[in-house]
């Protein structure tokens, strides 16, 4: 029997898509990576994996750092007609550009120093299956180029060999680097682009996943408490769930998960109560010999109490929401629906609120 797959969206239950009331989309199959979601950006991707995943043609994924690219790759994998051949991960970033070749192309006995038997790579090891190649982006020119004749031709030779090796195996790349721009900056080979691409797919982040947020903390939690041989499924006091709610999740499903199981392994009791998104935050005060700087011309602009009760209620009032409002808005560099958060807002109070002041930001 094929061991399951866990990863970064979840656990499995079995579910369809209804239009009366969404519930979470996820897989049970043997084999298949494990996904948990119900939001309509989730949804989305799910279906654009679905219909690829039959396809024999490399894909693209693209994504930021968290958002479970190697788990995608797995399920266009498990959902491919090569399911049953071997999956192979590459990370092109843990490796330095000297050894990316032979890592993924092999070598032969007495190649170069230290090669004291001949070694397969990974491209072998992938035969009949997948290759997922992660942080493509940092691939040597050289090695892009070896591998874009590996793509077109299916040959290619170990290092130190002259022999030429037939293979046959599909490729998934995935890197969070902008791609294109590496190509006119002759950072990146545009045939290679061309012929990893024929499919892209945007891993949506967490920030667009609202509705999956307190889902997957509820998850992680439960997992987490069962890890730690506790008995109490975990609850979220109000509190939390603000906060879990309001936060911008840089770090995605990977920064969620993180935090939810520190805050479950803190708490003495089932009901947790205090969430720590920063464990590197010390808990001494900084020493300071001088008067701390405002943090932001928006705070340097703040006005004194003094300053608005000078005023007339509804100038004072304005005043503050269009300085507060602009603050959010650069915290959150002009992301509105991360500003709204910030402010205890709904999106669409927001931007209510933001066209009423007509602010110029």
């Amino acid at each position: 029997m094929t061991p399951r797959l866990s990863g970064l969206f979840g656990t499995s239950l079995v579910m369809k898509k209804q239009h009366h009331k969404r519930r979470p989309l996820t897989s049970s199959s043997p084999g298949m990576p494990e996904a948990l979601g119900q939001s309509e950006a989730f949804l989305t991707f799910q279906e654009q994996i679905s219909r690829v995943a039959p396809v024999n043609r490399p894909v693209l994924l693209i994504g930021e750092r968290g958002t479970g690219k190697e788990l995608a790759a797995s399920r266009l994998h498990f959902l491919s007609g090569r399911w049953q051949g071997p999956l192979v991960a590459l990370n092109c970033s843990a490796l330095t550009p000297s050894l990316i070749g032979s890592e993924l192309f092999g070598y032969e006995k007495g190649a170069f120093s230290g090669a004291e038997r001949r070694r397969i790579g990974r491209f072998e090891a992938a035969e009949g299956g997948t290759l997922f190649l992660d942080e493509i982006g940092t691939i040597p020119m050289e090695v892009q180029e070896k591998i874009l004749r590996t793509v077109e031709y299916g040959t290619f030779e170990r290092v130190g060999s002259p022999e030429c090796i037939e293979v046959d195996v599909r490729i998934i790349a995935a890197t969070n680097a902008d791609l294109s721009a590496m190509v006119e900056k002759g950072e990146f080979k545009p045939d290679l682009l061309d012929r990893l691409s024929f499919e892209v797919l945007f891993l949506p982040p967490l920030r667009e996943r609202e509705e999956d947020i307190l889902l997957l903390a509820n998850h992680f939690a439960a997992r987490m408490a069962f890890e730690l041989g506790r008995e109490e499924i975990p609850q979220f006091a109000p509190e939390a769930v603000e906060m879990i709610e309001r936060y911008s999740w840089p770090g995605n499903v990977r920064e969620l998960k993180n935090v939810v199981e520190r805050a479950v392994y803190r708490s003495d009791s089932s009901l947790i109560t205090d969430i720590v998104f920063d464990p590197f935050h010390s808990p001494y005060p900084e020493h300071r010999t001088l008067k701390k700087e405002p943090e932001s011309d928006a705070e340097a602009d703040m006005p004194s109490t003094d300053d608005l009760m000078a005023k007339p209620l509804k100038e004072a009032v304005r005043e503050l929401e269009i300085l507060l409002l602009k603050k959010a808005l650069k915290e959150s560099k002009h992301n509105q629906k991360k500003a709204a958060r910030i402010l205890g807002l709904t999106y669409h109070q927001f931007r209510g609120l933001y066209r009423k002041l007509n602010i110029e930001d």
